[in-house]
């Protein structure tokens, strides 16, 4: 090489330490959108770590490899301006074919190392894990407690509660690793999102007739890319309540129980969460939530005939006797030393039947006093709980093999006729008894794995896909957060 020194140009040379100093000043103008945004920045503002892409011989197959996926963000709503795709293949070629015009060859390089990094981690941590970060955006989307003084909010409503792969703290590392050893193709592949709806999401999207769609297309692929701990498994019992479609879905191996729901209302969404269904309660008694009390009840303090009214009992908590509604104040209601609750019965908020699963807001299934509410078109009413159309059905479900004489005394305490000959020679025998509760606890062994999703595009009982109403206003929040992705 060294006999060939005397041919070397210099305009042609690689100089490192020009390239940090142009690196440096490219990360000093940059403006993040994105954390990968700013690990990119981070990294060359220092300038002290090796440079990735560019050696002493130029730039080779893997960023070939990085721009082949690239060139498919189309296909899944993405643009490919958000991935500096055109920007990247000019310069790509710029420096290969040495011919350039804006820029000297370092400069060049520069840019050409730093907008494929850029790329590179944006595309990684999208299609790892999500463009969005939905517990982050969702759980501060809706104010439950304002500082009314300042107008700030002091406290958000939760409303994603779904455990899901989110990138750590040093993930741009191992990214960074996968370029250094020339893995970096074989990464971009593993990270991409394999279910069969986002395939589908996918496909439809290339379709002739997705215009219409495209915003809902976008919103739902976007759900799709989120690695959830706990994903809705394929087989087995499961129940999925998806709250666009106003409807819960139990799965069995050969049969599906369907029914309506109805939901949070928009002040007191239900929340989206992964459970499973432990125990019921037949002929519940409704211990009325802290929220409920300071919104509804509070403002009835000493009113001893809406408590009478509605059935509603006051008990202290410590000592657990009752007290007279009429001697119970506002602040006692509000001290929380206190406990609210409906006694049970045909009249009790809960119905006859409740569905219990253990989660952070104190959500369940359970049926309703006010059964008119399933034939609403938009069912988003409750405090928060999901409630059923068809409870019998679903208690049935959701007990492996249960005997006839189980079945019976469900169905008798719930008002409800009697099958078997032993539940028919019981209800001769009480027939002057106005409550018939034979059975107020019953566990569900095995649970049950439950999801409360929220889909816009969905398939029905039918399993045909279909687009349902955007209730929440989500496919709007999540559309909002994908701009700096999407034309």
């Amino acid at each position: 090489m060294e006999a060939f020194s005397e041919l070397k140009t210099p305009s042609f040379v690689f100089d490192a330490t020009t390239i940090r100093r142009h690196l440096r000043a490219l990360a000093d103008a940059d403006v993040p959108v994105t954390v990968s945004d700013q690990r990119t920045r981070s990294y060359y503002l220092e300038g002290k770590e090796p440079m990735l892409w560019i050696d002493r011989w130029g730039v080779d197959s893997r960023a070939d490899s990085l721009l082949s996926w690239l060139h498919g963000v189309g296909a899944c709503g993405l643009s490919e301006r958000a991935f500096l795709v055109n920007d990247l293949e000019r310069d790509l070629q710029a420096l290969r074919t040495l011919h350039w015009q804006d820029a000297d060859l370092n400069s060049l390089a520069a840019r050409l190392e730093y907008r494929l990094t850029k790329a590179c981690l944006r595309y990684c941590y999208g299609q790892r894990f999500g463009y969005m970060n939905p517990r982050r955006v969702f759980n501060h989307r809706d104010v439950e407690k304002e500082d009314t003084t300042h107008h700030q909010a002091v406290k958000y409503r939760q409303l994603f509660d779904l455990a899901m792969d989110q990138p750590a703290q040093n993930h741009h590392e191992l990214v960074f690793r996968k370029i250094r050893h020339d893995s970096i193709a074989q990464y971009l592949d593993e990270i991409q999102p394999r279910s069969n709806y986002y395939q589908l999401l996918c496909q439809m999207l290339r379709g002739d007739s997705a215009a219409p769609l495209r915003p809902r297309l976008l919103a739902n692929l976007e759900r799709s890319r989120w690695r959830l701990h706990q994903p809705i498994p394929e087989t087995g019992k499961r129940i999925l309540v998806n709250i666009p479609a106003f409807h819960l879905y139990a799965y069995g191996e050969d049969t599906l129980l369907h029914m309506r729901i109805a939901c949070g209302a928009q002040a007191t969404k239900t929340p989206l969460l992964s459970s499973a269904i432990e125990w019921m309660e037949v002929n519940p008694q409704w211990v009325i939530p802290m929220s409920i009390i300071k919104n509804d009840v509070v403002r009835h303090a000493g009113d001893s005939s809406y408590f009478a009214r509605n059935r509603y009992e006051i008990y202290d908590k410590e000592t657990r006797k009752t007290l007279d509604a009429s001697q119970v104040s506002r602040s006692m209601l509000l001290s929380g030393r206190y406990r609210v609750a409906q006694r049970s019965g045909a009249d009790n908020s809960l119905g006859q039947i409740v569905f219990r699963f253990k989660n952070n807001f104190s959500v369940y299934l359970h049926y309703t006093s006010s059964p008119g509410v399933f034939r609403r078109d938009v069912r988003a009413v409750s405090h928060g709980c999901v409630r059923v159309e068809r409870p019998f059905p679903l208690a049935n479900y959701v007990l492996d093999d249960p005997d006839e004489w189980l079945l019976d005394r469900i169905r008798i305490s719930m008002d409800l006729s009697a099958k078997t000959e032993r539940g028919k020679a019981y209800l001769r025998a009480h027939q002057n008894d106005k409550e018939h509760h034979l059975i107020s606890y019953v566990p569900v062994k095995p649970s049950v794995p439950l999801f409360i999703i929220y889909y816009t595009l969905w398939p029905d009982h039918a399993g045909t896909l279909r687009s349902w109403p955007d209730v929440y206003g989500y496919d709007q929040t999540i559309l909002e957060s994908l701009k700096p992705f999407i034309d």
